[in-house]
């Protein structure tokens, strides 16, 4: 039986392949079946088959060499189709699941095959024409080009697997911190999880951001940016409030804007980790309101240039000790940090990155021995977001959810969150299984929520086979990396990793609203 892992290489434009330590091939890309053929079919092939005598060793002793290197790369000769051998820059990758070992070998063209002249005739006493420079160079070029793409799509398969784990950790710790009342003796340590799982989230982040190769086009959901300061301050307030003076002041009737929670949260992270730190364990205050903000002409704030318009205003100030006015023009500098020890110097460019490709923008305020506002500014439409007691009220339901995942982890911290709020859970681990439940007679699904991600079948085409078999199902979207493209679909979508109250609240928004009809 072949095992469960994201191979991820399918649509790569060199030969993959995935093998146990035995050396059988688990998974051949397109590539690799075109290079190779009839060789890679059948049930078990196994990469002797294509393996070349002239490597000097057998193909399971060669892994064997390597099965404790995480990353190796060697010139290597396979067997193609047309009965000749073909030298490849093999670049073999070990990892381990589920207790066994497993290899993936990527098959480069050689860049002396690349550069190598085709034969000619023999001529007696004639020496072997030279490689013109240029054409070592463009291999050279092609094969640094093939490594990059190579990386891009391991960060990809690495970024998917990991936001799968987080949104399941995420999921059942958001949830248990619902059900916590303040005093529970274990609050702390669900928040510290909770915190430490949304840093992670921050790593998942950055390989997103390194593999993607274009930008999102959708526009963001409506969100209360009062509930995600809330949820910032109360992190910190939890770790340091016995030696900071917390100050919580939030606009009630805040205007709606449109964002991506989990950015606006990471920025709003960053910026109260560095009031924390400026103040360093000293008694002191930060302070963190919301505010909505009318321009009838432009204005400006510092660094920042506002356009006449409606707009949300984040601010967060401490008492510490301020910034040295020749620093302050130069605190968005990327890798510009004043910080000892391992800061890398991301942080507040992270913030303006985030802040700025949502519209908006941050100002900073700072001096000597005054302490440090910052400003961020989102725009908002005027028009009153919905408040609530409790981020948890409300999100109670008694329909019948389709969860559809490839992740047996999620399929479970799904149904143990939706069924806690009383929703009936029906959970498919592939496209077929659900279309199968989805056809029963006696099951009525009022919502569809599947993962864009999954072998065999994709999301987009289990949506698209929905839509013809029920065109009226309501049909909602998860991914951790690849958001829906198709701006005139209107499917809703819920980037991972998320909370529990992430899906609760999208779930109802999307129960509530009326379904499509064709």
């Amino acid at each position: 039986m072949k095992p469960e892992i994201v191979f991820g290489l399918e649509s790569a434009a060199w030969p993959a392949l995935l093998l146990n330590a035995g050396g059988a091939v688990l998974r051949a890309n397109a590539a690799a079946t075109g290079v190779f053929g009839a060789a890679l079919a059948g049930d078990s092939p196994q990469l002797a088959a294509i393996w070349s005598p002239e490597n000097g060793v057998a193909p399971e002793d060669f892994f064997a060499l390597w099965e404790q290197t995480p990353t190796v790369t060697a010139d290597l000769k396979f067997r193609a189709t047309n009965g000749r051998t073909v030298p490849f820059t093999a670049v073999i990758c070990t990892f381990n699941s589920e207790g066994r070992k497993w290899f993936v070998l990527q098959l480069l063209p050689a860049v002396a095959a690349a550069t190598a002249p085709a034969p000619a005739p023999a001529v007696p006493a004639a020496a072997p024409a030279p490689v013109p420079a240029r054409t070592t160079s463009e291999a050279g070029s092609m094969l640094l080009k093939q490594k990059l793409e190579c990386a891009l799509q391991l960060a990809r398969t690495v970024s998917l697997d990991f936001n799968n784990v987080l949104t399941s950790i995420l999921g059942h710790t958001s949830l248990l911190l619902s059900k916590a009342e303040e005093g529970h003796p274990w609050r702390h340590s669900l928040m510290e999880v909770e915190k430490s799982a949304l840093r992670a989230a921050e790593i998942a982040h950055e390989l997103t951001v390194f593999s993607r190769q274009e930008k999102e086009g959708q526009r963001a959901p409506p969100g209360n940016l009062n509930l995600v300061v809330s949820r910032c301050v109360d992190f910190f307030r939890g770790e340091h409030g016995a030696k900071i003076a917390w100050k919580l002041q939030l606009e009630r009737g805040l205007y709606l804007a449109r964002f991506d929670e989990a950015k606006v949260q990471q920025a709003l992270t960053k910026i109260l980790e560095n009031a924390v730190e400026a103040i360093a364990g000293k008694d002191g205050q930060i302070f963190a309101q919301t505010r909505n903000v009318d321009l009838a002409e432009p204005t400006q704030d510092r660094n920042v240039h506002l356009a006449a318009g409606t707009y949300v205003c984040i601010e967060i100030g401490d008492s510490g000790p301020g910034i040295e006015a020749e620093v302050l023009p130069r605190i968005f500098e990327p890798f510009f940090t004043t910080k000892s020890g391992s800061h890398r110097g991301l942080g507040l460019a992270l913030v303006y990155g985030i802040v700025t490709n949502h519209g908006g923008g941050v100002a900073v305020s700072s001096q000597p021995g005054a302490g440090t506002s910052v400003r961020v500014y989102l725009q908002a439409e005027k028009q009153l977001i919905s408040e609530s007691a409790s981020p948890n009220e409300n999100l109670h339901g008694t329909e019948t959810i389709l969860f559809v995942d490839d992740e047996n982890m999620l399929l479970t911290m799904a149904e143990t969150i939706l069924s806690e709020y009383g929703y009936c859970v029906l959970t498919a681990n592939n496209g077929q299984k659900a279309l199968a439940i989805l056809s029963r007679d006696n099951v009525e699904v009022d919502l569809v929520i599947t993962d864009l991600v999954m072998p065999a079948m994709g999301g987009r085409e289990l949506i698209e086979r929905i839509r013809q078999l029920k065109p009226s199902m309501r049909v909602m979207c998860t991914s951790g990396y690849i958001p829906p493209t198709d701006k005139q679909s209107g499917t809703p979508y819920l980037q991972k990793p998320f909370t529990s109250h992430q899906l609760l609240s999208k779930v109802r928004q999307v129960l509530t609203r009326t379904p499509a009809v064709d």
